[in-house]
């Protein structure tokens, strides 16, 4: 799935959504919020017009474009369309919405969700599409570094190693 999808060219989240907003005939909308404690990072909010994709902005640039491409990659998966129903909760909750709105925003918030794990890896994949597009031909020595502070190699302390 991953590999179908065309990625713009220096890659940019909104862009690569902006797009993705044209081959599905609706927009989507990018709206960033703070200060949102205990609640999720990132919420898909479907209706039946347009989609909102709701992202924290006080976060690092590329955690915000993880969010945007977790979001979006509910959308590519479908997962929109059967989003869990949650009605009594929506009618307790939020009575003057919606319960199959409030479903689509409330029903992906565990990350053992099968969906959140599908959402989660489609927006690896599409940032290291993206990343490897940006950087054509073998890793260099700079690369190997990153990787080597980030994971480390098998059996060898980046402290040591003639890269890190």
């Amino acid at each position: 799935m991953a590999d179908a999808l065309e990625l713009p060219v220096p890659f940019d989240a909104a862009r690569f959504i902006a797009a993705l907003a044209e081959q599905r005939g609706r927009p989507i909308d990018l709206v960033p919020v703070t200060g949102r404690p205990h609640l999720p990072c990132g919420l898909l909010v479907t209706t039946d017009t347009a989609d909102c994709i709701v992202y924290a902005a006080d976060t690092t640039a590329l955690h915000q474009q993880h969010i945007l491409l977790h979001e979006a990659a509910h959308l590519i998966c479908g997962h929109h369309e059967s989003a869990p129903t949650a009605a009594t909760a929506a009618r307790t909750l939020l009575p003057n919405l919606s319960p199959a709105l409030v479903a689509r925003v409330l029903g992906r918030t565990v990350y053992s969700e099968p969906q959140e794990q599908e959402a989660e890896l489609l927006a690896s994949m599409i940032l290291h599409r993206a990343q490897q597009a940006a950087v054509p031909g073998p890793p260099t020595d700079r690369q190997h570094t990153w990787v080597d502070s980030v994971f480390g190699l098998p059996g060898e302390s980046t402290a040591g190693s003639p890269r890190g």
